[in-house]
């Protein structure tokens, strides 16, 4: 029992695995390639504990091919020329199969080195990776390959294999185990969708449970699998894809107004401790989303994220959750947003031009100027404080960039201005 409790039950077929039905089901794609034994060269893409690895071993075992395993993030390119060495040599007769773990950590001279081969055959190459392959694997290699996505494996598509885990290690003691109620549905919810940390922590509440009495069960209890399991194990790795995802969700829930979704990834995102990244989506998400429409939330936001600043965690999730809450259940608006978009699209287009000369900061005019005098008007001194007067550019002094939203602050105040500017 000296490896990981992952690698000794490490399926040995496509139907063991859990989850991954639209790789795996009957008349699967990446299914029928694997049994069609003409395997590609492909690249999986997705979570860690989701099957990567093992699909490769299964790949190598219908193939009979040679395998060689290299992990990117120590790999060196002496590694990579000692597994082309072997190639056409009596150890490898039916050809190599490479699988390049966390490929992303390999640069651009590593993967290149492996083009002549994969390009001929001589070498197949499965690789995998954790980010977006698309943003850090070579083209050449990548348009050389198949990208196939693996997912985050569902509670239900983990209690398969949480409950061979178990009766595996009751095999390997020689102990009867008996689940307390709940046990492994504690476990698949909590093990974030990697079947790895699912089978790790099968392994430590069994190993860490007190033994049996003679003629008893071994009792598995939900408080051993608690303490065991203390963090949810979703990912969060803060230059990974998933990072990105999560605070998308975030925000995207609070701009659809639904507190529960908004309040969930928020409790995510706190539980990895990532309060700066909490504080400074909301921020966002309350002068992007609600804006013009509840101006007030502004400043009230604000307050509430410095207050979570200052106190840490975990007493911040409160000023947050009162926040996010409030983002949700608020009237939207993104006029100001849309507004100030137009506005720098006509800079970057090169639609400007010179400041009116009545609103220029200075009060002289040089020798060539054809009309003497600012001319500047000054509101106040007018009634209801207004007058009509140019202040774009003359080249796009009719352009239009704001448009009243449909929320009840800011149709006030264009009913207020129609009426004064009529």
């Amino acid at each position: 029992m000296s490896t990981p409790l992952a690698d000794r039950i490490r399926p040995k077929t496509l139907d063991e695995i859990s989850g991954q039905r639209h790789l795996f089901s009957e008349g699967a794609v990446l299914r029928n390639i694997i049994e069609s034994g003409n395997i590609p060269n492909l690249i999986f893409y997705g979570p860690s504990g989701t099957g990567k690895t093992t699909v490769a071993r299964i790949i190598a075992a219908a193939t009979k091919k040679r395998l060689h395993i290299l992990n990117c993030t120590s790999a060196s390119l002496s590694d990579l020329k000692e597994v082309i060495g072997e190639i056409n040599t009596i150890a490898a007769p039916n050809g190599l199969l490479l699988y390049l773990d966390e490929i992303q950590y390999f640069n651009k001279k590593q993967q290149q080195t492996l083009l002549q081969y994969i390009e001929n055959g001589d070498i197949t190459l499965i690789a995998s990776t954790t980010e977006n392959p698309h943003f850090y694997i070579y083209s050449a290699v990548l348009s050389r390959s198949t990208v196939f996505e693996f997912k985050s494996i569902s509670p239900e598509d983990a209690t398969g294999g949480i409950e061979r885990a178990f009766k595996c290690m009751g095999e390997e003691t020689g102990e009867e185990l008996l689940l307390e109620d709940g046990v492994v549905h504690h476990i698949a919810h909590s093990c974030g969708g990697d079947m790895r940390k699912a089978a790790n922590i099968v392994e430590l509440a069994v190993l860490g449970s007190p033994r049996a009495r003679e003629n008893e069960k071994k009792l598995i209890t939900l408080d051993a699998v608690r303490q065991v399991s203390t963090k949810t194990a979703a990912h969060y790795d803060r230059q990974g894809d998933e990072y990105y995802d999560l605070l998308s969700a975030y925000q995207k829930s609070m701009r659809g107004s639904d507190p529960d979704a908004a309040l969930h990834y928020l409790a995510r995102i706190l539980e990895a401790g990532d309060l700066i990244s909490a504080t400074r989506r909301l921020m966002v998400c309350a002068c992007e989303d609600v804006g013009l429409a509840y101006p007030m939330i502004i400043p009230i936001v604000k307050a509430a994220c410095d207050i979570a600043m200052q106190v840490g965690l975990p007493e911040a999730r409160i000023p947050l959750a009162d926040a996010v809450i409030l983002v949700c259940n608020s009237p939207k608006s993104n006029s100001g947003e849309a507004a100030i978009d137009k506005a720098i699209a006509d800079v970057r287009a090169g639609n400007s031009g010179p400041v009116p000369r009545h609103l220029q900061n200075k009060h002289f005019d040089g020798e060539d100027a054809e009309i003497k005098g600012q001319h500047y008007k000054y509101p106040h001194d007018y009634k209801n404080h207004w007058l009509k007067q140019q202040y774009l550019p003359d080249s796009i002094k009719d352009r239009k960039y704001y448009t009243y939203g449909d929320n009840k602050t800011e149709q006030t105040a264009k009913e207020y201005w129609d009426k004064i500017k009529k």
